[in-house]
């Protein structure tokens, strides 16, 4: 049975990737088969932290439609059925937007002269890589790219989640992108579990909050991992006492960390005694995990 956690946060910058990469690195050292999906396709990061190697790339397209002008009559059907005003008509003219098209195929099928057809259109790339171990163990990294100019990410997002299920995994960890927009939800939906990643501060409470919101909308499960503990206050440790929100880790704010992080280095590599912390971390995350699995 797959373990599936998403690890998600209300904003960036709170040491989303930094979690996912390490937990990654440190389950596939104890032999456990892990597939990391870096879901932020429009910024994504944890290759730069992992180096995966014997890399392949595979376009992620949508259907966009294509105009007959012989056939068409400027009717302005396709332009009234059209929800994101990605298609109009002036004149005799009709123009299509494909930035703005979701795909969803009405124009097509509203057209009274069968003058509209879908075309593919490449908005982005699914890249994944083998992540070699030190001590010998791998894993897989899977990692969607927007391409660059693309106003949608979504298509992308679903192709880089789909990546999940294709083979069997123990654990499969999804690094979401920041927020808590469709990206977002698209990101976490079927997860066992929702890791929130924060900061003790004014800023993260508030994005906290927003993310609980979300994740309890979607009727999942959240636990929240305190990035740079120490930094703040105690107002997010409240917080979560008063929302019944586990608190499965508290990273400390330490400068390592920082140095660590800035020279691309996994904390399990360079910090060892977080080993210890991150391993405590993923039991609690794991059993959280079970539960949720066991409840639904």
């Amino acid at each position: 049975m797959t373990t599936r956690v998403a690890i998600a946060s209300g904003k960036g910058g709170t040491g989303k990737t930094t979690l996912s990469v390490n937990l990654a690195a440190l389950l596939a050292d104890q032999g456990q088969e892990v597939r990391l999906l870096d879901a932020d396709v429009e910024e994504p990061d944890c290759h730069l932290f992992l180096q995966p190697r014997d890399e392949s790339r595979s376009p992620v397209g949508v259907l966009v439609p294509v105009v007959d002008d012989e056939r068409c009559t400027a009717c302005r059907a396709c332009a009234d059925v059209c929800a994101f005003n990605a298609i109009t008509v002036i004149g005799s003219s009709v123009l299509v937007f494909p930035e703005l098209c979701h795909s969803c195929g009405a124009c097509t099928m509203f057209c009274p002269e069968s003058a509209i057809r879908e075309e593919g259109r490449v908005t982005g790339e699914i890249r994944r890589g083998t992540v070699l171990r030190p001590a010998g163990g791998q894993f897989e990294l899977v990692t969607g790219v927007l391409t660059v100019g693309e106003a949608k990410p979504v298509p992308v997002t679903k192709a880089v989640v789909a990546a999940a299920g294709d083979t069997a995994a123990d654990v499969v960890l999804i690094d979401a992108p920041p927020g808590t927009s469709c990206p977002v939800i698209e990101s976490v939906l079927g997860s066992d579990l929702v890791v929130l990643v924060t900061e003790p501060t004014p800023f993260g409470l508030n994005d906290l909050r927003l993310a609980v919101e979300m994740v309890r909308a979607l009727g999942l499960r959240a636990v929240v991992a305190i990035n740079r503990a120490g930094l703040g206050d105690d107002r997010v440790q409240r917080y979560c006492t008063e929302e019944g929100l586990e608190i499965v880790l508290h990273l400390p704010d330490d400068r390592r960390v920082a140095e660590a992080y800035s020279r691309g280095e996994l904390l399990v590599d360079a910090l060892p005694e977080l080993r210890e912390e991150l391993q405590r971390a993923w039991g609690r995350v794991a059993a959280a995990a079970i539960v949720e699995g066991v409840r639904s």
